[in-house]
């Protein structure tokens, strides 16, 4: 792939941030510029990550050796869409083609209309995501959602940075008509990340 340094900068840039200590608010702000930067351009995913599948696909593009932060990318087909999940952890959404709908959704409060059973989810802020565009989320923002293809025809592809080793958090998806929930870990689609450091050629 042409501009895999491109993202390898990116991942020796969030090292450097992982490096520094930097806190929460460091990585949202220091790492969605630096995010914003890689999807701006789309000559560096390799299409070994960029497959849709059935359902939408988690692949790991890179795992910090001590799990401080992960950078994947999530393919959406037509009409594809997440449960409703949370993520335990700060994360970066950041548009690298197509549209995706990012819709909130907060717990229903016990009421007398529920028969003193939670009510169904109540649905919040809704972001739709274009290409170079970046969001944040985290337990200290808001941190459930569901995410959906916006397109009707065609993949679209998202790029997440998140401040642990995502596929192996222990999160939870919950039940939109009772807010029910339920522990899940996500694990990724793929067996083998791309190699960012043959620089063979570059040597040459």
């Amino acid at each position: 792939m042409a501009g895999i340094q491109r993202f390898r900068d990116f991942v020796i840039a969030l090292t450097r941030l992982a490096e520094a200590g930097a806190p929460e608010a460091a990585w949202l702000e220091k790492g969605r510029a630096l995010l914003a930067e890689l999807v701006r351009h789309d000559d560096w995913l390799p299409a070994s990550c960029a497959e849709a599948g059935p359902t939408y696909r988690q692949y790991l593009l890179h795992c910090d050796p001590l799990e401080r932060f992960s950078v994947v990318s999530f393919v959406w087909g037509p009409g594809q869409r997440t449960p409703v999940h949370n993520h335990t952890v700060w994360g970066l959404v950041g548009m690298l083609r197509g549209e995706e709908v990012s819709t909130e959704m907060r717990p229903g409060a016990p009421a007398p209309s529920c028969d003193g059973a939670r009510c169904p989810m109540i649905a919040g802020r809704v972001d739709r995501l274009r290409p170079g565009e970046v969001v944040a989320v985290s337990p200290n923002l808001s941190d459930i959602h569901v995410v959906e293809n916006a397109l009707p025809d065609a993949a679209s592809i998202s790029i997440h940075v998140y401040g642990a080793n995502i596929g192996a958090v222990r999160r939870s998806v919950f039940d939109p008509a009772t807010g029910a929930e339920r522990l899940f870990v996500s694990g990724y689609s793929n067996a083998a990340v791309p190699n960012l450091w043959d620089r063979s050629a570059e040597a040459a």
